[in-house]
């Protein structure tokens, strides 16, 4: 059950000029939260702008019921939350989202993310490996400027790898060519996504192709994060009809093999 709680500010690092890193204090979020769910944050203590900012879990620390979230400055939403400073308190809902990133049955995953995209996969990450399972982990950047979290990423995973569109650093290409790669030499029972829309794409048809199991995560523009207005809503495909289901709330992870994107 989401809690609606004001929280404070604990920590506050900016990764790159407009990139930010925050660790709210709450125990009661921490304990609940799971691997792809996300907060609804309202980023001012104003009446404007109304509507709350949804942001992906990056990581719990759930024995200092601390939770980590990172965002990028993209509008004057995001820009008044990086004007908040630690020790202050936001007013923020979670954790959201039913559809969790979900590794049963699974021992060998691999993980793949592009952009800010790679947000969201930390958790799964680190919970995957220290449960004794293997994680390969795939991250892409247009190139060496937009490269971010590397050694953390490399952290919580058995096998890393780092591409760059342009091949200004580590490996050159897109890192869903070197996923393909290693899958035909060494089968993965599950790969998990979160990144732009091409990439997401190109992972769901190569997981159809393979016959692997697959999880994305998607980011859709939300207006309530309750799934309440319905903005969020993406095609879901089943064998007895079609449907829609809401990011925000069925999501914002989901199968596959099923969704339409």
């Amino acid at each position: 059950m989401a809690i609606v709680e004001k929280v404070e500010l604990v920590k506050k690092e900016q990764i790159k000029s407009d990139i930010y890193k925050y660790s709210v204090k709450s125990d009661k979020m921490a304990n609940q939260a799971k691997p792809g769910q996300f907060l609804e944050i309202r980023v001012t203590d104003s009446i404007e702008p109304f509507l709350r900012r949804p942001i992906s879990i990056h990581n719990v620390k759930k024995d200092e019921g601390i939770i980590e979230f990172i965002f990028q400055v993209k509008g004057k939403g995001t820009e008044l939350l990086s004007e908040r400073k630690e020790g202050e308190l936001i007013d923020i809902i979670g954790p959201l989202g039913e559809g969790t990133f979900n590794t049963n049955g699974y021992e060998k995953i691999a993980i793949i993310g592009g952009g800010i995209g790679i947000f969201p996969l930390y958790e799964l990450a680190k919970q995957v490996k220290e449960s004794g399972k293997t994680v390969n982990m795939y991250l892409g950047f247009r190139n060496k400027d937009f490269v971010i979290l590397e050694n953390e990423y490399k952290e919580v995973a058995n096998n890393f790898t780092l591409a760059t569109d342009d091949g200004s650093y580590g490996e050159n290409g897109f890192a869903i060519n070197f996923l393909k790669d290693d899958i035909s030499k060494n089968p993965v029972d599950c790969i998990y996504a979160c990144g732009p829309l091409p990439m997401l794409k190109a992972v769901q048809a190569l997981a159809k192709e393979k016959n692997i199991p697959c999880q994305l995560s998607l980011e859709e523009r939300m207006g309530c994060g309750m799934g309440v207005c319905i903005g969020c809503a993406v095609k879901y495909k089943t064998e007895t009809e079609d449907t829609f289901k809401r990011v925000c709330r069925e999501g914002p992870v989901f199968d596959a093999n099923i969704v339409e994107i």
